[in-house]
């Protein structure tokens, strides 16, 4: 955060501290009232008009339910102090917020708390979220490193949850990769869920970004992992299950990204293996792309006329870096207006300092700085000598 927070921002803050994601009630006061209107209402306990077809019984219970937690309301004070350990507060509308996330309809978040480096919005444009048993297999686990080391070099997000098993792995083979991998979370992004995960979710963070729709703090509970299962699915850009059975997290992910008719692929593995048997029943009933490569999960996640070779670099950090310098990870014309006018403001050779760039932009230096390092993020600029430069393939 940079030192401001909008009464908007803090109330949105505020809701994710008093209301579980998705709640009915909370989604239709926001709609109807606001975020702002809806924390006053609930702070001075005055009824909240639930809009058409919202009974004013169960409003008024909805409202008592959230006032419950009261007691656990930062100032805005404190929300602000969250920045000094690098946690930071995005909402609907802000440049780092995802847009894919209105594909959730009046389940999409009402704010998420952020940890980390990367920016979300544009680490997620071109991205593929990897899910999977906490129990895998050394199979499960060599594939899902593999493909996500293979993936992230080609300059695409890794996306998971942060558990054992097939998740860590995916992540580990992103960071092993030298690319962007995001965590979400089903708790506080400063509560390391599993405690062995501490140091993987800390070179998460310094290399990619935590997610979460639970503010610092909040502790994990069962329904919690179901219920950020739509977020990982809506983030991405296509989702892959690589190891699971067919009651689990992983195909409750994927049955998200079905519903939101993002790409979804799976990973063969043996008919007598239990852990494999959501792979089939994502093929075989939800039309689910069989892969068996890295290559494969590109070449279904690429724009239609991009052109994927089975000869990618291996993984590991100066190849993933020469990598992502080859191509930028998602079209130019993806670029919101002041971005473009950015990137427009580079010299077509050498480099030049965050000031010049911001003059001949015409945006202030402090916005260009964040947008530069988006840029960066996307693969079009990189760092030099003398300040930013486009980035050569």
């Amino acid at each position: 955060m940079n030192g401001t927070l909008t009464d908007e921002a803090y109330a949105r803050a505020a809701l994710t501290y008093l209301a579980e994601p998705a709640d009915r009630w909370l989604v239709q006061s926001l709609k109807v009232h606001g975020a702002v209107a809806t924390l006053d209402a609930i702070k001075s306990n005055r009824p909240l008009g639930g809009g058409r077809g919202a009974p004013r019984e169960a409003t008024k219970a909805a409202v008592e339910r959230w006032r419950t937690r009261l007691p656990e309301l930062p100032e805005p004070e404190r929300v602000l102090a969250f920045g000094e350990s690098g946690i930071r507060i995005v909402c609907p509308g802000d440049p780092e917020w995802p847009g894919q996330l209105a594909d959730l309809g009046d389940d999409q978040p009402y704010a998420l708390w952020l940890r980390g480096t990367a920016d979300l919005r544009f680490s997620c444009l071109r991205s593929v979220a990897m899910v999977g048993s906490r129990a895998a297999t050394a199979y499960g686990s060599y594939v899902a490193s593999e493909f996500a080391a293979s993936v992230a070099a080609r300059g695409l997000a890794v996306v998971s949850g942060g558990a054992f098993g097939i998740d860590a792995a995916a992540h580990r083979g992103a960071l092993a990769a030298d690319g962007v991998t995001v965590a979400v979370l089903a708790c506080g992004v400063n509560v390391p869920y599993p405690t062995a995960h501490a140091e993987l979710f800390d070179a998460v963070a310094a290399q990619g970004v935590l997610v979460s729709e639970w503010p610092p703090g909040r502790h994990v509970s069962r329904l919690r992992f179901l219920v950020r299962n739509r977020v990982i699915a809506a983030l991405a850009t296509g989702t892959l299950v690589v190891e699971a059975g067919q009651r689990s997290g992983a195909v409750n992910t994927a049955r998200h990204a079905r519903d939101l008719r993002r790409r979804l692929m799976a990973v063969p593995g043996p008919i007598t293996s239990d852990l494999s048997a959501g792979c089939h029943q994502v093929i075989r009933e939800w039309q689910g792309t069989l892969v068996t490569s890295a290559a494969e999960v590109i070449e279904h996640l690429s724009p239609v006329g991009e052109i994927v070779t089975d000869g990618q670099p291996a993984a590991g950090p100066g190849r993933a870096a020469s990598a992502r310098q080859a191509a930028p990870a998602f079209p130019r014309d993806l670029l919101d207006l002041e971005s473009a006018r950015v990137l427009d403001a580079m010299p077509r050779r050498g480099g030049m300092g965050t000031v010049r760039v911001a003059q001949r932009a015409g945006l202030a230096p402090a916005a260009t700085a964040t947008l530069l390092g988006q840029l960066a993020t996307g693969g079009f600029v990189e760092r030099c000598d003398d300040g930013w430069r486009l980035r050569r393939a």
